[in-house]
């Protein structure tokens, strides 16, 4: 690996392209590295995963909505979309919007915390569309995703946008990009031009995942891989875009970032080294924003140790700056103690969350977000209770570049009306690789099995993972059968509004 500095220079100063990050990126994304076999297993459960969510996501409204829109963009060679016959085509870059949104609305796919933070597997339904339309094989699949995942992490490990508030698909919609040029074998200047256009239209506030949270909060990604897709397309066309679109006088990095003075360090891989970072990541057990999941953990765990929840009179969260300012009380968001928010809000509030799982002494993707389950008054009475706080401890440990110590827990404080406290702490979640049970492809099946029970046939189920498994063998043309379809009395349910498509 080697480090990358990334700061603004003057127009004068004529930056070489090759000096640029962009560029960069985009000689990673065209080198000839071998493929290393492991990230290659990774890839297939990734894909899995995605698939699990999406499928398990088919009926709810935003998804409806995405995709009825790309419903109205069919194209005879096109890709194909989540849940629908292979035999229904749209245009690609409207197969990964609505497979985009499949895949984010649940908030259950993979994540990556650094600098910045991430959901990595928000790369694979672009770069599956893509791959679908244009007759692409396996191996072609497996080294774009590898690409667009090796360069999402490591932008965010050098990175941050979320204290300039900005959101984090700003570093999706360049991994997109390198990733589809890696899938298409373009020339590096040809990526080149597409990171940066792909960064230029993705930059958008955190707003969408702040106070009330929007099902926008699902479509964001989506969008930065529809974007991603178009930027790619005119740049194969010869068209250019705003350079250098990180180093510039005018450049993110100096008006939308840490300013002029801001020195940047991003990490990564020598040209024609193996790309590794896929291996990284981590993917969810439980339907929450990652820094609960630890929490969920610990709170199930607890429910078979605190007997009368009743004798509880506070609950107090010792965490990491991230987990108490954007999911805990420090956020200062009243809707996140709001038995009324959506549920895009209620996954993003570890007091909601831990309150229900520690009640319940589980968590459900579905049941756990239930508006009467959020309106139950025992719920209510005990998510009030409960407060985050900072503590350097977990900060650190959150933000450690070392991933064998880097951690996303916590330790709780159970304060009794009467009895002594309950203290205790987690580090990982459960399924973390470095955890008590770490995801392999056994659990990937498993939660793939677990969230499309009685949405795809027993046959269906068994011919996608078939097929997914030998993703390294398939041929041209062949990738359309990565979407499986669900039972067909399902398949006919459709928003009841309509836009301009």
């Amino acid at each position: 690996m080697r480090n990358i500095i990334v700061k603004v220079h003057s127009s004068k100063a004529n930056l070489k392209k090759k000096d640029q990050l962009a560029w960069k990126l985009a000689e990673i994304a065209s080198d000839k590295a071998k493929v290393n076999k492991d990230a290659i297993e990774m890839v297939i459960n990734r894909i899995i995963d995605n698939a699990s969510v999406a499928i398990a996501s088919y009926d709810r409204n935003p998804v409806k909505s995405a995709r009825q829109m790309a419903l109205a963009h069919s194209r005879k060679n096109g890709a194909n979309v989540f849940g629908l016959s292979q035999k229904i085509k749209v245009d690609c870059e409207w197969a990964a919007w609505a497979n985009g949104t499949a895949v984010r609305e649940l908030d259950y796919h993979d994540t990556f915390l650094a600098a910045d933070y991430s959901h990595p597997g928000d790369n694979i339904p672009a770069i599956l569309a893509v791959a679908q339309q244009k007759g692409c094989s396996g191996m072609d699949l497996i080294r774009g995703i590898i690409t667009g995942y090796e360069v999402q992490v490591n932008l965010v490990k050098g990175i941050c946008l979320h204290e300039h508030k900005i959101d984090h698909i700003a570093h999706l919609g360049p991994s997109v990009a390198a990733g589809l040029g890696s899938l298409l074998k373009l020339k590096t200047d040809t990526i080149y031009q597409s990171i940066q256009q792909a960064l230029h239209t993705t930059i958008s506030t955190r707003q969408s995942r702040k106070g009330e949270i929007s099902s926008w909060k699902a479509f964001a990604p989506a969008h930065a891989g529809k974007l991603a897709i178009e930027a790619v397309d005119r740049c194969m066309r010869g068209e250019g875009a705003p350079s250098p679109i990180y180093e510039g006088e005018d450049s993110v990095i100096a008006y939308v970032l840490g300013g002029p003075k801001k020195k940047y360090i991003v990490p990564l891989p020598k040209i024609n080294e193996q790309k590794k970072a896929i291996l990284e990541t981590y993917t969810k057990e439980h339907s929450a924003e990652y820094q609960s999941q630890a929490l969920i953990d610990l709170a199930i765990s607890l429910n078979k140790k605190v007997k009368d929840l009743s004798n509880i009179k506070e609950i107090i969260i010792e965490t990491s700056h991230h987990t108490h300012y954007v999911i805990g009380t420090g956020a200062n968001d009243p809707q996140k103690m709001d038995p009324y928010a959506s549920r895009e809000t209620l996954d993003h509030s570890i007091m909601y969350i831990f309150a229900v799982a520690l009640e319940d002494g589980a968590w459900h993707h579905v049941n756990s977000y239930k508006p009467q389950r959020a309106r139950r008054k025992s719920t209510i009475k005990l998510w009030h209770k409960i407060k985050t706080c900072e503590k350097k401890k977990w900060t650190k440990k959150y933000h450690d570049r070392n991933p064998k110590k880097k951690s996303f827990g916590g330790r709780v404080i159970i304060k009794m009306k009467k009895g002594p406290p309950i203290s205790e702490e987690i580090y990982l979640a459960d399924a973390h690789p470095s955890g008590r049970r770490p995801f392999k492809r056994k659990e990937y099946i498993n939660k793939f099995n677990i969230l499309t029970d009685g949405i795809i046939s027993k046959k269906e189920s068994e011919r996608f993972l078939r097929v997914v498994q030998n993703l390294r063998n398939i041929k041209n043309k062949d990738l359309k059968y990565l979407t499986p379809n669900i039972l067909r009395n399902l398949q006919k349910k459709v928003s009841s509004k309509r836009g301009i498509f």
